[in-house]
């Protein structure tokens, strides 16, 4: 993968879909529109817009949580997906897709039980795992995704 690619990100501030220079990630960059900080080593709540726009153009895998926010597992695996931000930063983005709020992408994914996670590669399921996972059980998925 080329340091030169770029990874297109939404501003959380306004909603402003941002390239960033994939070397330049975990450089705190800042939104082209607002010039706020992007958040780009925690979990991102998208939309099915924000969902497909992300998963397609993104150079690095992407790591999607379907969750909805009534699911005690969905809730009990956040703060692990917040540290895996953090751990694989500028390895790997991870997304939160609510399941309630976006009914038509979790049935094209046949999405049966939440929360699942789906690994992406160049816009294309690699993997999947259904449940939730204590974090070195997580962490070993993800690295063995990767």
């Amino acid at each position: 993968m080329s340091q030169n690619q770029n990874i297109v990100w939404p501003c959380s501030s306004c909603g402003q879909m941002n390239r960033i220079k994939l070397d330049r990630w975990t450089q705190h960059p800042k939104c082209g529109r607002c010039h706020e900080q992007l958040e780009t080593a925690a979990p991102l709540a998208v939309d099915t817009k924000a969902f497909y726009n992300i998963i397609s153009q993104s150079a690095l895998p992407v790591l999607v949580d379907f969750w909805a926010p009534w699911c005690g597992p969905c809730r009990m695996i956040a703060p692990v997906l917040e540290q895996m931000a953090k751990e694989f930063d500028g390895k790997l983005l991870i997304l939160k897709l609510n399941t309630d709020q976006e009914p038509h992408v979790s049935s094209q994914f046949r999405i049966t039980g939440i929360p699942t996670m789906i690994m992406f590669k160049g816009g294309q399921e690699s993997t999947r795992q259904s449940g939730a996972m204590p974090g070195p059980m997580m962490k070993q998925w993800i690295q063995q995704a990767l």
